[in-house]
């Protein structure tokens, strides 16, 4: 399951790269800068159930 979010991490990486490169050299800077924007709030969407399930494991642990 980590190995796949690694992939889908990284896949979207180089798409927003592409468009981010693609939209600045057609003097569009900041429409590149929105499409980074989405990109990062995407993949932060995508992080935020890990990131719940490595909190509560942390409680868990320590015993808060």
């Amino acid at each position: 399951m980590s190995g796949e979010i690694i992939i889908k991490i990284a896949a979207l990486g180089v798409v927003i790269a592409l468009l981010n490169q693609i939209l600045k050299h057609a003097g569009r800077d900041d429409q590149a800068f929105f499409v980074t924007m989405a990109g990062i709030i995407v993949v932060l969407t995508w992080l935020i159930p890990y990131m719940v399930d490595l909190f509560s494991s942390m409680q868990d642990l320590f015993g808060l």
